[in-house]
């Protein structure tokens, strides 16, 4: 799991910071191991520039951050797939006003070993693989292979969405569920017969160490590395990620700050630099939604 504790003034507007407000703060971030690096990766810009407030970043699943958030244990919570209604309810039930934030863009990419025969898969192949129905890679156009499965562990907000998305059913119980984004990509390198799935921003220096397949669902197939085909969700593993407050931060705080830099020019850069994908018009007007009701 990823960790970083990182000192920070968080003092940004929509496209560009100052530095003359001093927070005596600490920010509180867990979840998505998706977008552990991501997060860490704007935090980091702003330590260079701000050292007043305490941030820590730590991973270990969506659905540990969500809970975290519930519980007053975080103050944002990292989640690469939408809150669930009964969680929702558990945060009205303990006197919380969840507000969401939509940071970045994520296709999610299916890899194989490099030197796999595959190059493309249908949704319902994908399917097949990932429920157990198809078990031999000669089913799909490749060797007379046992498929060798690999997926996130039942916290990760990757491992529903995959689920609910693509496999629309429980996963096989061959699949191998993996603590961690890296742990399927150094799974994937080291066995041929073998297949996953990751967020983009995970494959973006890793191209040639591993095969990203191209999707179809009843059209041409797609590659998630087509920016604009996951920014117009022709891509059909396509996503928004999340982040989450308790509720609307103090107007000028260092949380408040901090969101306005994750949605400028320079934060959305960080994102695109870190191998994900900017926000899209319609996430902006939703987090500009958000930013107007704090008062």
């Amino acid at each position: 799991m990823f960790a970083a504790a990182l000192s920070l003034s968080l003092t940004a507007c929509a496209g560009s910071l100052t530095d003359t407000t001093n927070y005596d703060a600490s920010i509180v971030i867990k979840g998505s191991d998706t977008e552990v690096q991501l997060v860490s990766n704007l935090a980091q810009e702003f330590s260079e520039m701000h050292p007043d407030a305490d941030m820590s970043v730590t991973g270990g699943g969506s659905a540990v951050g969500i809970a975290a958030l519930i519980n007053g244990e975080a103050d944002l919570a990292n989640s690469s797939r939408a809150m669930k209604e009964e969680e929702l309810q558990q945060a009205e039930d303990r006197g919380l006003s969840v507000q969401e934030f939509i940071l970045a863009r994520d296709g999610l990419s299916v890899i194989v070993h490099p030197e796999s025969p595959i190059s493309t898969l249908s949704m319902a192949q994908l399917r097949g693989l990932y429920d157990g129905t198809i078990k031999n890679w000669k089913a799909v156009g490749g060797p007379d292979a046992p498929v060798v499965l690999y997926g996130r562990q039942s916290t990760s907000g990757t491992f529903g969405f995959f689920r609910d998305v693509v496999v629309q059913a429980d996963y096989a119980p061959t699949m191998r569920q993996m603590e961690g984004t890296q742990a399927i990509v150094d799974g994937v390198k080291a066995d041929r017969n073998s297949i996953g799935y990751v967020g983009v921003g995970y494959i973006k220096d890793r191209i040639g160490e591993l095969k990203v397949l191209t999707i179809s669902d009843g059209g041409a197939p797609m590659s998630s590395l087509d920016k604009e085909a996951v920014l117009a969700g022709r891509y059909p593993i396509a996503r928004p990620i999340y982040q989450y407050l308790p509720h609307a931060p103090a107007k000028d705080s260092a949380l408040h700050e901090f969101l306005l830099f994750e949605a400028s020019d320079a934060g959305q850069a960080i994102v695109e630099e870190t191998g994900f994908y900017p926000t899209t018009a319609e996430d902006q007007a939703a987090n500009a939604a958000f930013f107007e009701s704090i008062k």
